[in-house]
C-alpha cells in the first residue's frame, strides 16, 4: 500500500464520519440555539430546559436519519474490504 492510498483512504473516513454525523450534530446545534435564545428572551435560566427538547430532537433525528447513516457506513466499510482484498491479491 503506498502513502497515496493511505491518504486517500484517511480522507474518505474523515469526510464519511463528517457527514454520517452531521444530521445529528446540526439539530443538536439548531435545538440548543433556539433553546437558548428563549431562555435569553424569558430570563429563564435553568440548566435542566434543554436537556428534554434536546432528547428529543436528537432521538426524531436518529429515527430519520439513522437508516441513511448505516447504510452510509456500510457502503464505505464495504469499500474498505473490497481495498483490502484488492491489495492481498495483487
Amino acid at each position: 500500500m503506498e502513502s497515496g492510498d493511505v491518504i486517500n483512504l484517511g480522507g474518505s473516513a474523515i469526510w464519511t464520519a463528517a457527514l454520517v454525523a452531521s444530521p445529528i450534530l446540526l439539530t443538536a446545534l439548531a435545538v440548543g440555539l433556539i433553546i437558548g435564545i428563549l431562555q435569553a428572551a424569558t430570563s429563564i435560566q435553568e440548566m435542566t430546559l434543554s436537556f428534554i427538547p434536546k432528547l428529543i430532537a436528537l432521538a426524531l433525528a436518529l429515527a430519520i436519519f439513522g437508516e441513511w447513516q448505516l447504510a452510509t457506513m456500510v457502503e464505505f466499510y464495504e469499500s474498505i474490504f473490497e481495498r483490502v482484498q484488492y491489495m492481498f491479491l495483487s
